[in-house]
């Protein structure tokens, strides 16, 4: 199965918490007593519906089946103000950098950004109260207890941005996969044409010292990608949380180096302006092609105030000095 068919950054999920158990509506008896004051203890408490953070997963794949999630009810409350065991809630394992949102509102209710981390997704009922609560000075024997809350059944959405170090932005072809395939452990398809990374590639890349930072090939943007034009909004979102971007730009591009990084950039502002407060460097792919006269030419032009550099990743040319730069970045 292929990483295409394997990612799955976006799911629709039906919780349904626990009720409540039933308080205790009972009147102490024993060998002594044959009708004593009230001893109802208080229902347990619904099931939760509960995500929890887990760093090793990567894609919702593995919710992509489960559309109804059931937790279970409280017990009864017993005599002798025993409370009613709770029902056990239901965890969901989501890979960090999961968002949820109400699914009618789109309401983003919270984020879960580290391992371990848990969060409530729907709320289990409260166990009603035992008859022992309801006792005072006119009223010895309450005979009644109360009925356990009844648990929600909600509609929530479940969505991916990828957490990685390192984000690659260009149009399509600038030569992303290519990077990825060359310096990570990553096979993502490759082909010279718009779109052929159809969802996130995310890659390991190995650095000095037993080191690693994670890199992430987001699907090519085109011009209007922030008005939804393309494969638009879906995969700008996976930009968001990307500590370094890197963008990519060819060599043998039909505009100037600074124009398509001009448009690039415009993009991402237009998606969201805080982008644009993230570092950024900017990598002339495809670079083997060039000679040094042309080369140094094509330097003076740039006239960017960001780090750039010439690379090859078919030649293997100035990769390391590549991943220096990403690294000073990333750690500064």
């Amino acid at each position: 199965m292929s990483q295409g068919s394997n990612f799955v950054d976006y799911v629709k999920i039906c919780g349904r918490s626990g009720n409540g158990g039933p308080g205790s509506a009972h009147l102490h008896r024993d060998i002594r007593t044959s009708m004593g004051g009230p001893d109802g203890g208080d229902g347990g408490r619904g099931g939760h519906v509960i995500v929890r953070g887990n760093a090793q997963l990567w894609t919702l794949l593995h919710l992509k089946y489960r559309k109804h999630v059931i937790a279970e009810h409280g017990m009864s409350g017993g005599s002798s103000l025993k409370t009613g065991k709770s029902g056990d809630d239901e965890i969901l394992e989501v890979p960090l950098g999961t968002v949820i949102k109400d699914a009618e509102t789109g309401e983003i209710a919270f984020e879960i950004t580290k391992d371990g981390e848990e969060r409530i997704l729907v709320e289990g009922g409260r166990g009603g109260l035992g008859n022992w609560h309801f006792k005072s000075a006119t009223r010895q024997t309450p005979r009644f207890a109360q009925q356990g809350e009844a648990g929600k059944e909600e509609w929530k959405i479940l969505e991916l941005k990828v957490l990685a170090d390192v984000g690659l932005v260009g149009f399509p072809n600038a030569g992303k996969s290519t990077l990825l395939s060359v310096i990570t452990a990553a096979k993502p398809e490759i082909g010279d044409y718009p779109f052929t990374t159809i969802v996130p590639n995310l890659g390991i890349v190995s650095y000095r010292g037993n080191q690693s930072f994670v890199m992430a090939d987001i699907p090519g943007i085109i011009e209007g990608a922030s008005e939804g034009k393309g494969l638009g909004f879906r995969f700008l979102r996976h930009i968001e949380r990307n500590s370094v971007l890197l963008f990519m730009v060819p060599a043998d591009t039909h505009r100037s180096i600074k124009e398509e990084y001009e448009i690039l950039l415009a993009e991402l502002e237009a998606y969201n302006p805080e982008m644009m407060q993230k570092p950024r460097i900017l990598a002339i792919t495809k670079s083997d092609m060039l000679d040094e006269e042309l080369e140094s030419e094509m330097r003076k032009e740039i006239d960017l105030d960001i780090p750039f550099i010439f690379i090859s990743s078919v030649a293997q040319k100035g990769l390391l000095e590549l991943k220096d730069l990403l690294w000073k970045e990333i750690n500064q």
